[in-house]
């Protein structure tokens, strides 16, 4: 028998609902405490969830914060769960009234340690260091005959940090609270780190990780165990709830494996992680339902695929808005996907208010073209208006990359887009495998091939397709997957090889997209670098050369 059992809890918070999450917190240390563990622990800032930024700021917020600390120790003793030790994230303060990020643990009814996080992470999506005040001690946990070295998120990031201090404590494990967001291809980034802290401090090392979407970002869970030696020993599932246990072992005895489950695909991770930034979005903000424009397209239609799969085909709307310039075919891929999917479809004919614009604005080109696109935007909002559903666009990162998009239009317009961090190519590949799952499954296709395969096309004038305006996708999403993931400039675009028309087309048309990009709703981040959250790119410099 080993000395210690720990359970970690890979749970699914809310930001600001503090009596919704001590619920969560409950029912897991009940559960935790029913399959034997002795410490229980969960994800940062689990009582507030993740992240809170200005809230705590709020002395009332900060009061609220701490209450449910102390209920739930309270209420841990008075059901018998006294025993049981629970370390979970919460918001605190230090001696000057300043808010920390805090890990606390809780035994026998009372708050035995407390560890407010050392480094305060300030780039990308995080904007700590302006809202919180650093800790500055180490905190390490005796239960029984084991220590265990408590840390939180970004404090094993940083070399010669808290995690280095713990190295001479001779702690049997390191136990570390994250709220860290999904990016794809960061498992493996986590995974060393922790093999490489594991290694310093000569202990096994347990990271559990928040899951779920709050606004544009998403959690992904996947908690694991490393071994002192770097050896996995167990790992919950992603995008899911999750009790995770294991045995510490006693000093120098062989850790015994937990449970392993397999990492899923590059494009299951990415695909689960848009559906639960949409589904969460959709729940945490008290919707029920999503309308949606369909056309036929591939975008359209891997976003209806999305939304049914995010809160039940029954619960999206889709409306086709043809006009003249609609093909018969989108029309019928359109109804093909609400039908596969069980979405309420519906037909609204845009002519008769696109000439009631006409009648009075005479508009022609591409001012014609934009008001059709503007008149769905328009009847998706009614629609909303009048059942209450959310408006989900179903642009993608191509577009809005590029501002090939009509602003205040069908792909533009509602409180969160899907796609928004997806690029073409990637939506393709999404689709397909999507109806992959399906027919493994032996499942009904959710997106006609037809929406696939056909070339992308606005339908705003006779005959267009993507391409009138815009490279040949492979190409685009090549050159900007260098410019804006990678940050490369023109020179080393050009150095790679990439045309010269080519480059000067697409940094011109990402650069003056600027002011569209900063009107785009919410979507999920799914890359290291997505529009929003990461990149505002302003008018630059070679710009105002030119206007010189």
């Amino acid at each position: 028998m080993t000395d210690l059992r720990i359970a970690m809890a890979q749970i699914n918070t809310c930001v600001g609902d503090i009596p919704g999450n001590t619920s969560l917190i409950m029912s897991s240390c009940r559960a935790a405490a029913a399959r034997g563990a002795q410490l229980v622990a969960f994800p940062e800032m689990t009582t507030t969830g993740y992240p809170i930024e200005d809230l705590a700021l709020r002395a009332s917020f900060q009061r609220a914060a701490e209450r449910a600390v102390h209920t739930i120790a309270t209420e841990l003793e008075a059901t018998g769960l006294g025993d049981l030790t629970v370390v979970l994230g919460t918001l605190g303060t230090n001696d000057h009234g300043r808010p920390t990020n805090e890990a606390v643990a809780l035994q026998g009814g009372r708050v035995t340690a407390r560890y407010a996080k050392h480094h305060l992470p300030n780039y990308g999506v995080f904007d700590e260091r302006r809202i919180f005040a650093p800790g500055d001690s180490p905190c390490v946990l005796t239960l029984g005959d084991a220590r265990v070295g408590l840390v939180v998120c970004e404090d094993i990031w940083q070399d010669g940090g808290p995690v280095a201090a713990l190295a001479d404590e001779a702690i049997d494990l390191l136990l570390v609270l994250n709220g860290s967001p999904f990016e794809e291809g960061k498992g493996i980034i986590r995974t060393e780190l922790a093999r490489k802290r594991a290694a310093e401090v000569g202990a096994p090392v347990a990271y559990v990780n928040l899951w779920g979407g709050q606004d544009d970002l998403v959690f992904d869970g996947h908690s694991f165990i490393v071994a002192a030696d770097g050896a996995w020993m167990a790992n919950a599932p992603g995008f899911e709830d999750a009790l995770l246990e294991w045995e510490v072992p006693t000093a120098g005895a062989p850790p015994v494996q937990g449970q392993v489950v397999d990492f899923a695909s590059d494009d299951e991770q990415v695909y689960r992680a848009v559906v639960t930034g949409l589904r969460d979005y959709v729940v945490k903000n008290g919707f029920r339902s999503v309308v949606l424009g369909v056309s036929g397209g591939i975008d359209s239609a891997l976003t209806a695929a999305i939304a049914a799969d995010a809160i039940g085909g029954e619960n999206v709307v889709g409306v086709s808005m043809p006009s003249e310039f609609s093909s018969d075919h989108s029309r019928d891929d359109a109804a093909d996907l609400c039908r596969r999917l069980g979405a309420d479809y519906r037909v609204q004919p845009i002519a008769p208010l696109v000439d009631a614009f006409q009648a009075q604005l005479a508009l022609t080109g591409v001012a014609e073209e934009n008001l059709q696109a503007r008149v769905r935007g328009v009847v998706l909002m009614a629609v909303s208006n009048r059942e209450g559903h959310l408006v989900i666009a179903p642009g993608n990162k191509s577009e809005l990359a590029t501002g090939y998009a009509t602003i205040y239009d069908a792909g533009s317009i509602g409180g969160f887009a899907p796609l928004k961090d997806l690029d073409k190519t990637r939506v393709w590949d999404l689709a397909r495998w999507r109806n992959a799952q399906a027919r493994l499954h032996g499942e009904v296709e959710p997106i006609p091939v037809s929406s696939i395969e056909k070339p992308p096309s606005a339908e705003l004038r006779p005959g267009q397709t993507d391409q009138d305006s815009l490279p040949d996708y492979a190409l685009l999403d090549e050159v900007l997957d260098a410019y804006v993931e990678h940050r490369e400039g023109r020179e080393e675009l050009l150095a790679r090889g990439f045309d010269e028309a080519v480059v000067e087309k697409v940094l011109s048309l990402v650069d003056r997209a600027e002011w569209k990009r900063r009107q785009y709703p919410l979507g999920p981040k799914v890359t290291a670098l997505a529009f929003g959250r990461d990149r505002r790119l302003p008018v630059t410099s070679r710009w105002r050369e030119r206007a010189e």
